[in-house]
């Protein structure tokens, strides 16, 4: 699979949810974009992720 631009290896049958808490993000400030749509953030825990899937994961970030 493919994570913002990059090449990853992912265990077979992984959520978007368990990607995320691999990577450090906190699902509650992140966008994730699978395949070109946007995955809504109450379906992070069921979404499967594939070998063939590209995904987009943006961190919101805060500041003034």
């Amino acid at each position: 699979m493919r994570i913002n631009g990059e090449d990853y290896t992912g265990s077979p049958g992984m959520t978007i949810q368990q990607l995320l808490q691999q990577r450090g993000h906190d699902p509650q400030r992140v966008a994730v974009e699978k395949n070109g749509q946007i995955v809504p953030r109450a379906r992070f825990a069921e979404e499967e992720l594939h070998a063939d899937d590209v995904l987009e994961i943006v961190q919101f970030v805060g500041g003034g």
